[in-house]
């Protein structure tokens, strides 16, 4: 989940990589660093922690190379020191590397032997050591490049700069995202689209197993047998990728501030406002009266999204739904029918175990619909059907609005399935349809109370373990909750079905354990107060989120209340998703701790 990015330019590049870089940085900010050809010579500059360490670094040197590669690092071999930072280098080429080389040991030994000396705990030096030896048997780089790439096991991204050559640089992928950007000043590889936006107007990405070379005057793909092929160029509108944090002191507050737009423009999107039904903006791949089962494959909050829309699938579709965390699907071999639908989640529409999870369920046949936030990425090429969240770019790693614009998709998805299966008729989409417009009105006035969440935020902040609890579509936004305030501020915290808390969980409880209550106003309203009550007999810090007339039926003593409005709304539940985030925000900006950029995580998973 590391961000790479190369430049063929007519003028010295290194601040244009930093800045390509920093659109990078939500893919990992352990460490940075970039090689340029400085007189036909490889020189590396790296540091360790986030890329302004590497920007004070170049601050001390002079680089005019118009060539050169950068890396912004997550790490997975090897600590995340300046030794370990990439790019990696021989005397012949560095290399920056995405993604996972799972047989790095065996080559590292193999090199060993013959002489080559490793300087990094890293797997990916042992691709830069292995193309130097071709190199040395006298291969040139481009036929060096291609006979080290098949004994690569794993998933990579890579780019090459090689010394002495001016006008070269060299990409590959298998598993993990390259994309070539063409531009007034240059040629330009990066990971995504959104490195390449502030320089290249048109774009194409490597398929899997492609090799790239690519010189100021011609890019030349080969497949993964090494034929030369065409790649679909399309332009880049680099105003669309623009992204700043306004007024807001970080990005995730921004990004959570945005999302009544986002998932105003997200539902406008898939329903027909005047008519009051939903239309979607796709043909699907299959029947809907023939489907047999929902597979969903996601990770992290995507298959928190999952997970709540199994319940309206199968409440409003009469679908039977399976979910799995997309890294224990994809070796559960599990049996999918004929006539199955698999969904794919993923904000990136890169990570790894979900890709793998569809080329799976393709395998066995299965329709596959791709939710994704970026419609150039991998999980939406190879869907048979891309069903897009408009959220825009997300900079925050702990997602917000890419979660909302996910429960948009679903909400409308599964109104539209089951009036076509004839579960619903046309008076049930119109009620669906209107509670489910009112859900961006209803965030915006959530989030106009904000001030009245950061006492209670600050209460939670002070806490060493946190339990949330809901039921029905609020168990998974309990999960949710719970993932947000581990990422956020590093508190322990787990998420709970209420109605579970008696067999075991409820023997954490004392008055210094918050215990966050989900409470929508749906069919599990009673059920979830009795829940509470069990936990205020035992002294509990109940902090409980719901309307007004809900907290009056709850009778308890309550250490915190955020009220919210009596939403009579199947779709409640992406209202509640507000509160659930401005608390784990502002925990954590109570605690100082980088919300945006939460130790060890990154936002775009490209390794299993």
């Amino acid at each position: 989940m590391c961000g790479i990015v190369g430049i063929l330019g007519r003028q010295p590049v290194a601040s244009s990589i930093v800045e390509a870089l920093r659109r990078l940085e939500y893919r990992g900010y352990d460490s940075a660093g970039l090689a340029t050809l400085e007189d036909g010579r490889l020189t590396r500059v790296r540091a360790s922690g986030k890329l302004h360490n590497l920007e004070e670094k170049l601050a001390a040197v002079r680089l005019t190379g118009e060539i050169g590669i950068g890396h912004t690092r997550w790490a997975t071999h090897g600590r995340p020191t300046e030794i370990n930072a990439h790019p990696h280098a021989s005397d012949k080429l560095a290399v920056v590397h995405n993604g996972i080389i799972e047989n790095f040991r065996e080559l590292r030994e193999e090199l060993t032997a013959k002489g080559h000396v490793f300087a990094t705990q890293t797997d990916s030096e042992a691709v830069a050591h292995l193309v130097t030896e071709a190199m040395r048997q006298g291969a040139g780089p481009a036929a060096a490049v291609a006979a080290a790439l098949p004994r690569l096991r794993g998933a990579f991204a890579l780019v090459f700069l090689f010394n002495a050559e001016p006008d070269l640089l060299i990409g590959a992928r298998r598993g993990s995202p390259l994309a070539v950007g063409w531009g007034a000043a240059g040629v330009y590889l990066g990971s995504d689209a959104l490195a390449l936006a502030p320089f290249a107007h048109t774009i194409a990405y490597l398929e899997e197993g492609d090799q790239v070379i690519a010189t100021r005057a011609h890019v030349v793909f080969h497949d993964a047998a090494g034929r030369e092929v065409e790649r679909r160029r399309q332009p880049l509108l680099a105003g669309s990728f623009l992204v700043d944090k306004g007024n807001f002191r970080h990005f995730m507050a921004k990004e959570i501030h945005e999302q009544p737009e986002v998932v105003g423009r997200t539902l406008a999107h898939y329903l027909d406002l005047a008519a009051g039904t939903v239309r979607l903006p796709f043909e699907l791949s299959f029947d809907p009266k023939t489907l047999s089962r929902v597979t969903i494959a996601a990770c992290g909050t995507a298959y928190y999204a999952g997970l709540t829309a199994r319940y309206w699938l199968e409440r409003l579709a009469r679908l039977a739904v399976d979910i799995d965390v997309a890294s224990e699907f994809r070796y559960r071999e599990a049996p999918l029918p004929e006539n199955g639908l698999t969904i794919v989640v993923s904000q990136s529409g890169e990570t790894a175990d979900t890709l793998a999870s569809l080329r799976y369920a393709k395998q066995h046949g299965q329709h596959i619909l791709g939710i994704v936030n970026v419609e150039t990425s991998t999980i939406a090429r190879e869907s048979d059907t891309l069903a897009l969240t408009l959220a825009g770019p997300e900079i925050g790693v702990a997602s917000t609005k890419a979660f909302t614009c996910q429960l948009a998709v679903f909400a409308c998805l599964a109104i539209a399935l089951g009036r076509a299966r004839g579960v619903l008729s046309e008076a049930d989409e119109k009620r669906l349809v209107g509670e489910l417009v009112t859900t961006p009105g209803l965030m915006a006035d959530a989030l106009n109370h904000e001030a009245r969440l950061e006492p209670v935020a600050h209460d939670i902040a002070r806490a060493s373990s946190v339990l949330y609890v809901g039921r029905g579509v609020a168990y998974p936004l309990a999960l949710e909750g719970a993932l947000k305030l581990k990422e956020l501020s590093y508190i322990h915290a787990e998420g709970y079905a209420a109605g579970e808390l008696k067999h075991g969980p409820i023997a954490l409880i004392d008055d210094n354990m918050p215990v966050i209550v989900l409470a929508p106003p749906d069919a599990t309203l009673e059920k979830t107060i009795s829940n509470l009550q069990e936990v205020a007999a035992r002294g509990g810090h109940i902090i409980f989120i719901g309307s007004a007339r809900a907290r009056e039926a709850a009778a308890a003593e309550l250490a915190g209340f955020v009220e919210l409005p009596d939403i009579a709304s199947a779709f409640a539940v992406i209202v509640y998703a507000v509160p659930v985030q401005l608390l784990a925000y502002h925990a954590a900006v109570f605690m100082g701790k980088d919300v945006d950029q939460p130790r060890n995580l990154a936002k775009s998973v490209t390794v299993e």
